[in-house]
């Protein structure tokens, strides 16, 4: 790429960057709205893995639609639409705190996640095609930097705005209350939770201004694309590409489970509330902000897959770690298995599409976006094995998933070696 190239490029990625972080605030506020509705409204922790179900849920039905949207427009369009309809979103959490509605919650929450599906499906490949092809994975591990920061963000706002106003009243605590002071102490607690979305929304706006106002490359197919049905056809021959989908599915499923237990696991283990759990958490994304640094830096000495390789047998332990040990140990196992999980998401996009033809990247693009259905099924799963068998015992679930994850890795690298 040439210097001014370069220099055209930068605030663009920059901008698209900090999309990265946006969703980050949103997907980690979610794990800690888990623990807010538990608390709130009494809830089983099948019932509060709805909101996973309805976030991951947006992302399946949104990501093939963003990618014919973008297909048709640009990239910046969907860079705008996501936005829109993510702040869209944020703004719903308002009506939905007065009504203290739960399904209003949810329908808030599908919209907001509907934004960030159409932002995901357009930025990943949008950072990608930014630049030389044979640093494209490299590129998007830079990229992905600025999500962890959005997830550090996202819980400290739920813990300073949300989990710090939650009242000390456990579920058989408010189930003597009469209806007129449950219904105090909810109001209290759901308008902490509805204005700390506005803020978000806020800031989403302004974001939304700039991005129209910036000049945007416009990396877009100009030449006619194939079909629809001939590009999943072609997709769909590519066994790397294919698998990669298996492997993200599981992969997304187990990082939603596994940060959406954390607060809860570590409340069995050590008998802290919400807000003192949480960090736990917030040590777990940094340790995930960190090693996406270090595994960002490794990638220069080091082929991706075999770091994804390097990085799944770590997460196997340190799972294997939480189901056999108690207390302070299993809370140094899950900041753990955020370090090893930190690499695993774009790695396993930039491998899975390393073999695929530019007229069919963006459809390529939201089937591993479609991918995060795995956030809305598998950890109700892992809500339902909780609720009967105990937080700890439901950890059984990521290491399935940590164990396919490896798999692919496996058989990429040696799908490599004979190729070579």
């Amino acid at each position: 790429m040439k210097p001014s190239a370069r220099t055209s490029v930068a605030l663009p990625f920059v901008l698209v960057s900090l999309l990265f972080m946006m969703w980050g605030v949103a997907n980690n506020m979610n794990d800690t709205l888990l623990a807010a509705f538990k608390r709130i409204m009494s809830m089983s922790d099948l019932q509060t893995s709805l909101v996973q179900f309805a976030f991951f849920g947006a992302y399946f039905c949104f990501a093939l639609p963003a990618a014919l949207f973008i297909r048709r427009f640009s990239y910046k369009a969907g860079i705008l639409l996501g936005l829109a309809m993510y702040a869209c979103g944020t703004m719903l959490f308002y009506p939905a705190g007065n009504a203290g509605s739960y399904a209003f919650f949810l329908f808030a929450i599908y919209v907001m996640a509907a934004g960030c599906s159409i932002l995901e499906t357009t930025a990943n490949p949008y950072i990608l095609a930014m630049g030389d092809r044979a640093t494209a994975t490299r590129r998007l591990n830079i990229a992905q930097t600025f999500n962890p920061v959005g997830a550090m963000l996202g819980i400290l706002l739920s813990r300073r705005f949300i989990l710090s106003e939650l009242h000390e009243a456990d579920a058989a605590a408010r189930s003597d209350m009469s209806t007129e002071a449950l219904r105090t102490i909810q109001t209290q607690e759901l308008n902490a939770v509805s204005g700390t979305y506005l803020i978000v929304g806020a800031i989403l706006a302004m974001l939304f201004v700039v991005i129209l106002l910036v000049r945007m490359p416009r990396l877009r197919d100009e030449s006619a694309s194939l079909p629809v049905g001939a590009t999943f056809r072609r997709l769909l021959r590519n066994r790397a590409y294919r698998l990669g989908v298996v492997a993200q599915f599981f992969y997304v499923g187990v990082q939603t489970g596994v940060w959406s237990f954390t607060i809860r696991l570590v409340m069995a283990e050590t008998g802290q509330r919400e807000s003192e759990a949480a960090m736990v958490f917030l040590w777990s994304i940094l340790a995930f902000t960190l090693f996406r640094f270090i595994f960002t830096w490794l990638m220069r000495y080091f082929r991706p897959v075999k770091l994804l390789t390097a990085a799944s047998v770590v997460a196997l332990a340190c799972v294997a770690c939480i189901l056999l040990c108690h207390g302070t140990v299993v809370a140094v196992a899950l900041v753990a298995t955020s370090a090893a999980m930190s690499l695993m998401f774009p790695t396993i996009y930039g491998v899975a599409l390393e073999n695929v033809d530019p007229d069919s990247a963006k459809i390529a693009a939201s089937g591993l976006i479609m991918a995060i259905l795995g956030g809305a099924l598998i950890t109700p799963l892992q809500a339902f094995i909780s609720d009967r068998a105990g937080i700890s015992a439901s950890f059984v679930v990521p290491l399935v998933c940590f164990g396919v994850v490896l798999a692919y890795s496996l058989f990429v690298q040696k799908t490599h070696h004979k190729d070579n």
